[in-house]
Protein backbone atom coordinates (compact mmCIF):
# COMPACT_ATOMS: atom_id res chain seq x y z
CA UNK A 1 0.00 0.00 0.00
CA UNK A 2 2.83 2.39 0.87
CA UNK A 3 4.41 1.80 -2.57
CA UNK A 4 1.12 2.62 -4.29
CA UNK A 5 0.84 5.91 -2.41
CA UNK A 6 4.44 6.84 -3.27
CA UNK A 7 3.88 5.94 -6.93
CA UNK A 8 0.72 8.05 -7.01
CA UNK A 9 2.52 11.06 -5.49
CA UNK A 10 5.34 10.77 -8.04
CA UNK A 11 2.80 10.52 -10.86
CA UNK A 12 0.93 13.63 -9.67
CA UNK A 13 4.17 15.60 -9.27
CA UNK A 14 5.33 14.63 -12.76
CA UNK A 15 2.03 15.55 -14.40
CA UNK A 16 1.98 18.91 -12.60
CA UNK A 17 5.48 19.65 -13.84
CA UNK A 18 4.48 18.85 -17.44
CA UNK A 19 1.47 21.15 -17.24
CA UNK A 20 3.59 24.05 -16.04
CA UNK A 21 4.78 24.95 -19.56
CA UNK A 22 2.78 26.84 -22.18
CA UNK A 23 2.87 24.68 -25.30
CA UNK A 24 1.28 25.59 -28.63
CA UNK A 25 -2.30 24.32 -28.62
CA UNK A 26 -3.62 25.72 -31.91
CA UNK A 27 -2.95 28.42 -34.45
CA UNK A 28 -4.81 30.43 -37.09
CA UNK A 29 -3.58 30.16 -39.81
CA UNK A 30 -2.96 26.55 -38.96
CA UNK A 31 0.48 24.99 -38.76
CA UNK A 32 1.52 24.08 -42.32
CA UNK A 33 -1.75 25.37 -43.78
CA UNK A 34 -2.34 26.86 -47.22
CA UNK A 35 -4.47 30.02 -47.34
CA UNK A 36 -6.31 31.12 -50.47
CA UNK A 37 -6.01 34.75 -49.36
CA UNK A 38 -3.95 36.77 -46.94
CA UNK A 39 -4.97 36.42 -43.28
CA UNK A 40 -5.42 39.70 -41.38
CA UNK A 41 -3.64 38.35 -38.30
CA UNK A 42 -1.94 35.35 -36.77
CA UNK A 43 -3.50 33.98 -33.58
CA UNK A 44 -1.76 31.35 -31.47
CA UNK A 45 -3.24 29.73 -28.39
CA UNK A 46 -1.24 27.99 -25.71
CA UNK A 47 -2.01 25.30 -23.14
CA UNK A 48 -1.39 27.73 -20.26
CA UNK A 49 -1.93 31.43 -19.63
CA UNK A 50 1.01 33.55 -20.76
CA UNK A 51 2.69 36.80 -19.73
CA UNK A 52 2.20 39.21 -22.66
CA UNK A 53 4.92 41.69 -21.71
CA UNK A 54 7.65 39.08 -22.07
CA UNK A 55 6.10 36.97 -24.84
CA UNK A 56 6.54 37.53 -28.57
CA UNK A 57 5.18 36.50 -31.94
CA UNK A 58 6.72 37.49 -35.27
CA UNK A 59 5.96 36.66 -38.90
CA UNK A 60 8.69 36.55 -41.55
CA UNK A 61 8.57 36.18 -45.32
CA UNK A 62 10.77 33.75 -47.29
CA UNK A 63 13.63 36.26 -47.42
CA UNK A 64 13.65 36.60 -43.62
CA UNK A 65 12.04 40.05 -43.51
CA UNK A 66 9.61 40.63 -40.63
CA UNK A 67 6.20 41.35 -42.20
CA UNK A 68 3.84 41.59 -39.22
CA UNK A 69 2.62 44.97 -37.90
CA UNK A 70 4.56 44.53 -34.64
CA UNK A 71 1.42 45.00 -32.56
CA UNK A 72 1.56 41.78 -30.54
CA UNK A 73 -1.22 41.59 -27.99
CA UNK A 74 -2.89 39.17 -25.64
CA UNK A 75 -6.64 38.61 -25.70
CA UNK A 76 -7.28 40.36 -22.36
CA UNK A 77 -11.05 40.02 -22.52
CA UNK A 78 -11.34 36.30 -22.08
CA UNK A 79 -8.46 34.11 -23.17
CA UNK A 80 -5.13 34.82 -21.47
CA UNK A 81 -3.53 32.01 -23.46
CA UNK A 82 -4.20 33.62 -26.87
CA UNK A 83 -1.58 35.84 -28.52
CA UNK A 84 -2.23 37.83 -31.73
CA UNK A 85 -0.24 39.89 -34.21
CA UNK A 86 -1.77 41.84 -37.13
CA UNK A 87 -0.63 41.40 -40.72
CA UNK A 88 -0.65 43.66 -43.76
CA UNK A 89 -1.94 42.27 -47.04
CA UNK A 90 0.49 39.44 -47.80
CA UNK A 91 1.47 38.33 -51.27
CA UNK A 92 1.73 34.73 -52.38
CA UNK A 93 4.48 32.88 -50.56
CA UNK A 94 5.54 30.94 -47.51
CA UNK A 95 5.56 32.72 -44.16
CA UNK A 96 7.23 31.66 -40.93
CA UNK A 97 5.68 32.38 -37.53
CA UNK A 98 8.20 32.50 -34.68
CA UNK A 99 7.02 32.62 -31.08
CA UNK A 100 8.51 32.75 -27.62
CA UNK A 101 6.23 32.81 -24.59
CA UNK A 102 6.60 32.90 -20.86
CA UNK A 103 3.81 31.17 -18.97
CA UNK A 104 2.39 32.74 -15.83
CA UNK A 105 4.59 30.41 -13.77
CA UNK A 106 7.70 31.82 -15.59
CA UNK A 107 8.54 28.81 -17.78
CA UNK A 108 9.75 29.74 -21.28
CA UNK A 109 8.81 27.87 -24.45
CA UNK A 110 9.40 28.75 -28.08
CA UNK A 111 8.86 27.43 -31.54
CA UNK A 112 7.93 28.20 -35.10
CA UNK A 113 5.77 27.01 -37.95
CA UNK A 114 4.99 28.00 -41.52
CA UNK A 115 1.87 28.72 -43.51
CA UNK A 116 1.46 29.46 -47.19
CA UNK A 117 -0.56 32.09 -49.06
CA UNK A 118 -1.59 31.35 -52.65
CA UNK A 119 -3.47 33.76 -54.90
Amino acid sequence: MKRIVIFFLILVAASTRLKAHAFLKDADPGVGSTMQRSPSEVRIRFTENIEPTVSSIQVFDASGKEVDKRDRHLDHSSDHALLHVSLPLLGAGIYKVVWRVVSVDTHVTNGNFTFRVVR
